[in-house]
């Protein structure tokens, strides 16, 4: 049986290990869009096609030249777990129904995952890989601080926006595919150096869309604006546990989502000369169609 001490260790990942990942480099910078098609009453819908939506950016009409529906690009997932104190008592039920939602979705061949514990500090618990058995490990050694480390100023903080911007910036760092964070929280930011700006804008840099669960021991909803904001920012989705819907429902509603996303992709009509966010509207012919997708891009020269 390990030590509490070797179950908390720090997982010491050097940066530059954190984004191992083949580069490659193009003359031609494709925009890739990401999105989720519902009806009013909040049905998925997936048997779209190219000619069904309608892009613009900054307002000009531009031609879709990429599309692949049901999520069938390679996916790279980041869970995120709250381990501050606040989740004591919600956080066996959060891992579980993270093993039991990576079993569905995960396709060893296709998918990476990797896993992130934030309190005081932002814990790298597993990089990007294709083992249940890793992932599995990892989640188990997922906890709250112990009282030893709070005694000692270790744990005592909520680095909820410090989590999100290290997952962007240095483990989805020149991933290409598709990317998303599930973030497990209760929403409230004690002591991050980032603002909620700037993890939004990390994740939208790199192209990856979050779904937010709101999960509150104490009925809280303090954190909901936030979560709200990631979600929709990026162009993922908020999601609340309450006693009609359990954090297991959640992640067969997200893994349904995965399953049928659609990713479009169009080169711009308008050359980058300097690194910018551009707006996007992605709107379907059909009326009475809700898209789901981001709102803007990270352009580059």
């Amino acid at each position: 049986m390990p030590t509490l001490i070797a179950r908390r260790a720090w997982l010491a990942l050097p940066l530059a290990a954190l984004a191992q990942e083949a580069t490659f480099t193009t003359s031609v910078r494709v925009v890739n869009v990401l999105a989720s098609v519902r009806t009013k009453k909040g049905a998925i819908v997936g048997n779209l096609t190219k000619e069904d939506f309608v892009l613009l950016e900054q307002g000009r009409p531009q031609t879709i030249q990429y599309f692949s529906p049901q999520g069938d690009l390679p996916l790279t997932l980041g869970l995120l777990v709250d381990t501050s104190m606040s989740q004591d008592r919600v956080l066996v039920a959060e891992r579980s129904a993270c093993l039991r939602f990576l079993d569905q979705v995960m396709r060893v061949e296709k998918d990476n995952v990797f896993v992130v514990q934030f309190d005081s500090r932002v814990m790298v618990r597993q990089n990007r890989t294709s083992s249940y058995i890793k992932l599995e490990e990892a989640l188990s050694q997922v906890d709250t601080p112990s009282r030893n480390e709070l005694r000692n100023g270790i744990g005592a903080g909520t680095k909820l926006f410090d989590a999100v911007d290290t997952s962007a910036r240095f483990v989805l760092k020149e991933v290409s595919g598709r990317k998303a964070l599930i973030l497990l929280t209760d929403g409230v930011d004690y002591g991050s150096s980032s603002t909620l700006a700037e993890a939004i804008e990390a994740a939208q840099k790199q192209d990856t869309i979050i779904y937010s669960i709101l999960f509150a021991d104490r009925n809280g909803d303090s954190g909901r604006g936030v979560l709200q904001k990631l979600a929709q920012e990026t162009g993922g989705a908020f999601f609340e546990v309450t006693k009609k819907l359990s954090v297991d429902a959640i992640f067969v509603l997200i893994q349904h989502e995965l399953r049928s996303q659609y990713n479009l992709g169009y080169v711009s009509d308008m050359a980058a000369e300097v690194s910018e966010f551009r707006k996007i509207l992605l709107t379907t012919r059909q009326g009475g169609l809700v898209v789901q997708a981001r709102n803007r891009y990270w352009a580059r020269p």
